[in-house]
């Protein structure tokens, strides 16, 4: 990291842990005057938010238009506030990138993978840059793995080393003397991440929740042998059973962390585990329904719209994700002035559409094949819908594992909303297949394919 970058981060972790004793009225007054100058910043510089927000300048937040990937990725070079800025040499950029490259020297380029339909680009200046990187250090900060000249880290990373990945990107700027990073990639062969966990000996592990289902198992089959002060989930659903797993295997709770590429970080749990801890100083974060309507405490939303207020080079005002997050009422006992969620189920398109019986279709939420899967011995899993019809992929099942009895019971579950299904199936393979950024989707729709036979591997 450059000293520059690890001022501004040493600086800006210094400013969020005095907000964390700020009282509820203090948070909401910074909030306001926050967002006031984000919009101004962007109507005074935005040909886009001029236009977007036309009409509607003093009006509330709640009251403006959503922005969904689509439109700002059809209104990239008018919504960027750096009027030399042109998305076809940023993508120019990205296709050529290495390391800790700039694009004309001074911003930071990331990519969604564009496994929703779409790939999303999203610039950071060296201000926002360095936010971004204490967002994400918070979140270690709260699990107790603090840095320091005094108090050398070893973080490992098992995700992406795509260049393009925001986590990447991360990697790639905070090696510093204090912080010793090892990243791996998902999708290397699971003998060689043990091996090099092994020599590495990280104090933090930070990982994709399915990676560390598979990690966990290593350690308690004792070919992994390595004793993190803490263990961080990001970037897929954190099951209760992945949860015991790592408790299990390491004696220690997992502590969720709820971010995207485009507001960086969103949520993390405290050494409390009441709930994630909404990071509402960065980012204003409205869970709502399909009609953009707040969902009530105790209610999963069908997206989050984010507003985040640290963003200037590319304004994001009611920003659309498609996360199924739920609010909550509870008060976390650390005292910090954040409200929490209690429930992360994975984004809209994680939600499969069947055919329904009389006609029409039924959602059913990968939830339901949680319930189905996380208490039979599986090993990992993805179900796949293709067409009417669901496979169910089991890559490391135990010898006890019953393929008929869950395929059954996933049958019954899905029936039960209402679904038409023509076939269930179940395979063995080898491994769960993967994104480029090496996540392991649990649900997965090949919509408008015929399953056949199972091939490879059991049937029902």
């Amino acid at each position: 990291m450059d000293l520059q970058l690890l001022g501004r981060v040493l600086a800006m972790r210094r400013t969020l842990r005095a907000r964390e004793h700020w009282t509820r009225s203090e948070l909401e007054a910074h909030q306001q005057a926050a967002e006031l100058r984000l919009r101004a910043f962007a109507y005074e510089r935005s040909p886009f938010y001029r236009r977007f927000h036309a009409g509607l300048f003093d009006r509330p937040l709640a009251e403006l238009p959503v922005l969904t990937k689509a439109t700002l990725m059809e209104n990239f070079d008018e919504l960027v506030t750096d009027r030399a800025v042109r998305l076809a040499d940023v993508e120019a950029h990205l296709a050529s990138m290495t390391g800790d490259g700039r694009f004309r020297a001074r911003y930071r380029v990331v990519s969604t993978s564009g496994t929703t339909g779409m790939r999303g680009i999203f610039l950071s200046d060296p201000v926002e840059w360095a936010t971004v990187i204490a967002s994400y250090n918070r979140a270690q900060e709260w699990a107790g793995v603090v840095a320091s000249p005094v108090r050398r880290m070893r973080l490992a990373v098992v995700s992406t080393t795509t260049a393009w990945h925001q986590s990447a990107r991360v990697g790639a700027s905070v090696r510093n003397p204090f912080v010793r990073t090892l990243r791996v990639n998902a999708t290397d062969p699971l003998p060689s991440v043990v091996v090099r966990l092994n020599e590495f000996q990280p104090h933090s592990l930070v990982a994709y929740a399915s990676m560390h289902r598979l990690l966990a198992e290593e350690q308690l089959a004792g070919r992994l042998r390595i004793a993190p002060q803490a263990v961080m989930s990001a970037s897929e659903v954190l099951t209760n059973e992945t949860r015991r797993l790592v408790e299990a295997a390491w004696a220690k709770l997992p502590f969720n962390v709820y971010a995207a590429t485009e507001p960086a970080g969103i949520a993390s749990e405290c050494d409390r585990h009441a709930g994630l801890h909404l990071y509402e100083d960065l980012v204003i974060s409205e869970v709502v329904d399909e009609a953009n309507r707040p969902v009530p405490a105790g209610e999963f939303g069908a997206k989050v719209l984010v507003t985040v207020l640290f963003s200037r080079t590319q304004p994001l005002i009611r920003y659309e994700l498609s996360d199924s997050v739920r609010p909550s009422d509870v008060h976390c006992p650390c005292g910090r002035p954040f409200r929490l969620l209690d429930g992360i189920q994975g984004r809209r398109e994680d939600v499969l559409e069947l055919p329904a019986r009389g006609g029409g279709t039924v959602r059913v939420h990968p939830l339901i094949f949680h319930d189905v899967l996380d208490r039979v011995a599986a090993g990992e899993w993805q179900v796949v819908q293709e067409g009417p019809a669901l496979r169910l992929l089991v890559a490391g099942p135990s010898p006890d594992f019953d393929g008929a009895a869950a395929v059954a019971a996933i049958r019954q579950g899905v029936e039960t909303l209402g679904a038409n299904l023509s076939e269930v199936v179940w395979q063995e393979v080898a491994a769960i297949p993967r994104t480029v950024a090496g996540k392991a989707p649990l649900v997965r729709a090949d919509r408008g394919a015929f399953i056949g036979r199972a091939q490879g591997g059991a049937g029902s």
